[in-house]
């Protein structure tokens, strides 16, 4: 259900994108005052960008609508998917004892601990 969701959403996403590029932008009103021929389009003048602005808004609310439903769907899960829900995991490295560690020799420098070390 959620790829069947996540496929409209996508294609809803490709729709918006096709159907803003097709529309003309407010400067293109000026071209048709000198004689571009726009009233000689199949849907007329005002015909073309109206169905195009109602396709958009259309892929518009499928898109919200899509994005809705995944955030829902996301939310509502039965697996536990969040990083941040999930308990650390990480355990410290076993410190050695004094007794079992080897003798220290006095000539060898000691190696810097861990804590020593700038991060």
């Amino acid at each position: 259900m959620e790829t069947l969701v996540l496929v409209i959403l996508l294609l809803a996403a490709v729709g918006v994108i096709t159907l803003v590029l097709l529309q003309h932008g407010k400067g293109a009103d000026m071209g048709a005052a000198f004689g571009s021929g726009a009233s000689g389009s199949l849907f007329g003048v005002s015909g073309s960008a109206n169905l195009l602005s109602r396709a958009t808004a259309g892929a518009m609310a499928l898109f919200f609508v899509a994005c809705l439903i995944l955030a829902w769907m996301a939310a509502h899960s039965s697996g536990n998917k969040s990083v941040v829900k999930a308990p650390a995991t990480t355990t410290a490295p076993a410190a050695a004892s004094p007794a079992t560690s080897a003798p220290v020799d006095p000539s060898v420098p000691e190696a810097p601990k861990a804590k020593d070390v700038p991060q």
